[in-house]
């Protein structure tokens, strides 16, 4: 490999060290603020097709890391909400209106209240930043949403994401 092809690695790892740096520290900031067991960046790779990219948690048995959600109840109608900026809150998911599909999926990850804030980059929804209650329910408060959209803003305006390509 070229000197100039050795630079050019070394600006790439060290711009994705500290992007995973900043994601790993703005995660733990919103679970130690929110008082949650678990904070999930969910990466879209492919055409509203992502997974667990990163995961701030209160302990491993919460992991989710890798999981690639619930695909099929994610489609180009809830993508074209959260690139408009929806914030979506839900306090107790056994009681909220939500599809089957999505209750069955949060279910299965043990989730019972969760908050999903979308993180935008100039082109347009790269991903979610999603705060998961899993022992109870419980309501958001204005504070808590507008620390995990502060959170989100934060993420979209690191270079590695603001520069990022995406799959939308």
């Amino acid at each position: 490999m070229s000197d100039q092809g050795l630079r050019k690695l070394s600006r790439r790892l060290h711009k994705d060290l500290a992007k995973d740096r900043l994601v790993q520290a703005t995660l733990d900031q919103l679970k130690n603020f929110l008082e949650v067991e678990r904070v999930v960046l969910y990466y879209f790779y492919c055409h509203w097709q992502g997974q667990v990219t990163f995961e701030s948690l209160e302990t491993p048995e919460f992991s989710i890391f890798g999981s690639t959600g619930a695909d099929e109840c994610f489609n180009g109608e809830y993508a074209k909400l959260y690139q408009d900026g929806r914030v979506r809150a839900i306090a107790d998911i056994e009681v909220e209106t939500i599809h089957e599909c999505h209750r069955d999926f949060l279910r299965e990850i043990k989730v019972r209240a969760n908050l999903v804030v979308p993180v935008l980059n100039p082109q347009g929804l790269w991903g979610l930043l999603i705060a998961h209650s899993c022992s109870f329910p419980r309501p958001w408060l204005p504070s808590e949403i507008e620390e995990m959209v502060a959170g989100a803003k934060t993420l979209a305006n690191c270079s590695a994401i603001r520069d990022s390509q995406g799959f939308n």
